[in-house]
């Protein structure tokens, strides 16, 4: 559910069904043991987020499985969410030998070379799994042609929501029926910072993103969106859309009232879940959570949410949470085959999603499950970012009317104008890279509300221009008129 890719999108399927992978040190994992012995092969696998407490049990579990049925098993390696991509970004530019990793910075790294082409080792080795995709996943992972990464089939269209902790909305008797932005939240956190001096208004901290009705060509991390309530044929500088600016000014407010923590561009500290030391967080909710059902879950307590975007399958949404072979792996079809085993068995995937079989869950019907006490938010990997959730057993308190409204809804639900569109970005690498460069030190003070915006977006646009802003969107913007031009 939660979305902290630092996408944030955050953030509902982050901790869609508990929190996944912890941070740990890289020092040793290059001289991990990735090679074959008696005819088995050991992966080496990068996850990102927070280690289960019951880790070696559920790995051992997983490799008495794929050694049986593939002859692997795999050594998983896990990055904290703070960490992730700067220890990925040195691994990939090094050139270590791994197998498998958590995606980062997708398209660029797939245009690098640092993935492997498995737009034909997909329906070969992971068929099954493969042919369950929605086409959405093919359509907005496709790089100049070709298909890098495995996406994990989930919340195939989303929305950003403020999900707020019931407790508070019912202590205080709270009206949230008219929140649908941010200017909204005020009079709301204004009570919790009045009453509440223990609990944070607002949970913001590092990698936040004020996510506006928009898509994003290179991610919300880079300035190119286009705007789902204005002109969808035109690449835009996010950071000069009228309503960004406002809703931009709108979180500068609320750092200045308290209402969000004064370190909170620098910081990493989590307001948990099942907690009642935060208000209202951003998250991301899609067709698996089932309305603020697995929210509520994973939190141990009711969590109610309102919608500040639209439903739309979009390339963000493709990209949420793909898995990627290295082009320098030497174990290319045993990573595809294990991917695929991974994603189509639901023996395999349920025993990670919930944990251990008969300790934290036991079966309540063909496709569903009761959850028992030994269920607890660290002993179980995450659905979001771990695999299929198409064979993910749902909880039993889940009718067979909100599968089907889930099954409707995908299908219904629709599409991003840019969804398949992939800028090619050969002739503006420099360029790109200095605008990121430049995006860097004003992403987390803008968002987090740190930052003054009248001052700092007049600044951070300067320095875009100078770092080739005008070029890259030129370019882009015709490579995306032909793009449209093909679809007509």
């Amino acid at each position: 559910m939660k979305m902290k890719k630092k996408v944030p999108f955050l953030l509902v399927l982050m901790l869609l069904i508990g929190t996944v992978l912890a941070g740990c040190s890289l020092k040793g994992n290059s001289t991990a043991d990735n090679s074959s012995k008696d005819g088995v092969t050991t992966l080496l696998m990068y996850q990102i987020g927070d280690k289960p407490e019951n880790f070696d049990t559920l790995m051992e579990n997983v490799n008495k499985k794929t050694e049986k049925e593939i002859g692997v098993r795999v050594n998983l390696q896990y990055i904290g969410w703070g960490d992730y991509e700067k220890k990925m970004s040195v691994i990939v530019s090094s050139g270590e030998n791994y197998d498998i990793a958590y995606a980062n910075n997708y398209v660029t790294n797939a245009q690098k070379g640092a993935y492997a082409d498995l737009t034909e080792l997909l329906p070969k080795y992971a068929k099954e799994a493969y042919d369950m995709l929605d086409p959405a996943y093919i359509e907005g992972n496709t790089v100049n042609g070709k298909l890098y990464a495995f996406p994990v089939n989930g919340n195939v269209y989303a929305q950003t929501m403020f999900s707020f902790n019931k407790q508070y909305i019912d202590k205080y008797n709270l009206d949230i029926s008219d929140v649908k932005g941010y200017k909204d939240l005020e009079p709301l956190l204004k009570v919790i910072k009045e009453n509440e001096k223990d609990v944070m208004p607002f949970s913001v901290g590092q990698g936040f993103r004020v996510l506006p009705n928009m898509d994003f060509v290179l991610g919300n991390g880079m300035p190119f969106a286009v705007d789902l309530n204005g002109d969808t044929a035109k690449i835009i500088n996010q950071y000069e859309n009228n309503q960004m600016q406002e809703n931009l000014r709108i979180m500068h407010e609320y750092y200045n009232k308290g209402y969000i923590a004064k370190d909170a561009a620098t910081s990493n500290t989590e307001y948990p879940l099942n907690s009642g030391t935060w208000f209202v967080r951003q998250e991301t909710q899609g067709p698996y959570d089932y309305g603020d059902t697995l929210l509520s879950t994973v939190a141990e307590q009711p969590i109610v949410s309102m919608p500040i975007t639209d439903p739309i399958k979009s390339t963000a949404q493709a990209q949420m949470a793909n898995f990627v072979v290295s082009s320098n792996s030497k174990n290319k079809e045993k990573a595809v085959e294990f991917l695929g085993l991974l994603n189509s068995d639901p023996e395999l995937l349920n025993g990670l999603i919930y944990g251990e079989e008969g300790k934290a869950w036991e079966k309540a019907g063909e496709n569903k499950v009761k959850l028992l006490d030994g269920y607890k938010s660290n002993n179980h990997m995450a659905a979001w970012n771990t695999g299929n959730n198409k064979i993910v057993y749902v909880q039993d308190s889940i009718t067979d009317e909100q599968i089907k409204e889930r099954d409707e809804n995908i299908a219904n639900a629709t599409s991003s104008p840019i969804l398949g569109f992939t800028f090619n970005t050969d002739s503006v690498k420099t360029e790109i890279t200095n605008i990121s460069n430049v995006m860097s030190q004003y992403l987390d003070g803008l968002n987090t509300g740190t930052l003054d915006p009248d001052k700092a977006i007049p600044e951070l646009n300067e320095k875009l221009e100078g770092a080739g802003y005008e070029k890259v969107r030129e370019e882009m913007q015709k490579q995306f008129d032909a793009f449209q031009a093909s679809k007509n």
